[in-house]
């Protein structure tokens, strides 16, 4: 499954801009996209309680129809967290997804505990999202085989983004024999290596759709060779990008520059900013990147 993660425009005032967000997710499936997540690169934690809300429960009704809702229900206190899950399914998301709470450091049966309270709480499958690329610690395997175990794999799937990306997933895979269900997320640089292992599908950024299709698609026939074109100059793109706020500025130019968002606008306080040499490095990737993905 192709589950692109959609950006969050805003107003010049910071404001949620939802005409601009419905067009962003009807784009997506017009390129071939399965469903659109709701995570941390959509600014997940720096919305507003109601604007998290306001913001699920207009996707779950855009795409009603359409694909795949996956809405990101993790918080710092599982109370909360369960809340957000309730609140996803009431409105119609498909999945959830969920880090665990990255203010405090958890010993492993607190960050099952927390996760065993999400599952609980809804009947929908939860996506154990290990975001330690970006935040916390790894998730130990053990830890994410025995709640599959629990809950079975239906209930309870995986989106591994500790390093090394490839081994981790395969290291799942194998420990769960193979019944994990996995989605590589690191917006497509480790989908070449990891599709070997068996994938349940892909999240990647939503501004390189028109990569990304192409390339799962490349590897679900066995084009090795068109495959490895695309990937390279995705793989030097997504290297330019190596924090939170990096992707954000990355993704949000490269929608402007495809006539889908109006504006960069990110929530602030912002730790990357673009200068030219960078913007243009980006600029020549992704033009390599729609040459190969077209031939």
């Amino acid at each position: 499954m192709l589950l692109p993660v959609f950006q969050t425009p805003y107003h010049t005032d910071e404001s949620i801009d939802f005409d601009t967000l419905e067009q962003e997710l009807h784009w997506l499936f017009d390129q071939g996209a399965d469903g659109v997540v709701m995570a941390m690169v959509s600014e997940t934690l720096r919305l507003a309680s109601d604007e998290r809300d306001a913001m699920a429960a207009f996707v779950c009704r855009a795409v009603q129809g359409r694909g795949t809702s996956v809405i990101s229900a993790g918080a710092e206190s599982a109370k909360v967290a369960e809340r957000h899950a309730r609140h996803a399914e009431a409105v119609g998301a498909t999945m959830l997804m969920a880090i665990p709470p990255i203010g405090v450091v958890l010993d492993e049966e607190a960050v099952a505990d927390y996760y065993r309270r999400l599952v609980r709480a809804v009947s929908i499958p939860l996506i154990v999202q290990d975001a330690s690329g970006y935040v916390g610690r790894p998730l130990s395997i053990a830890l994410q085989v025995r709640l599959m175990d629990e809950f079975g794999p239906e209930r309870v799937m995986f989106k591994p983004e500790a390093p090394p990306l490839a081994e981790r997933l395969a290291e799942l895979r194998a420990a769960s024999g193979r019944r994990a269900h996995c989605f590589e997320g690191s917006g497509g640089v480790a989908l070449v290596e990891t599709f070997p292992h068996g994938l349940a599908g892909t999240m990647p950024g939503a501004d390189l759709i028109r990569g990304i299709v192409p390339l799962w698609h490349a590897l679900q026939k066995g084009d090795q060779a068109l495959a490895q074109r695309i990937h390279e100059p995705l793989a030097q793109l997504i290297g330019l990008q190596k924090t939170l706020d990096a992707y954000l500025a990355v993704e949000k130019h490269l929608l402007v520059r495809q006539g889908i968002f109006k504006n960069t606008v990110v929530r602030g306080p912002v730790g990357f900013h673009f200068n030219d040499e960078v913007r243009a490095e980006v600029d020549r990737l992704f033009d390599q990147l729609l040459i190969a993905a077209s031939s």
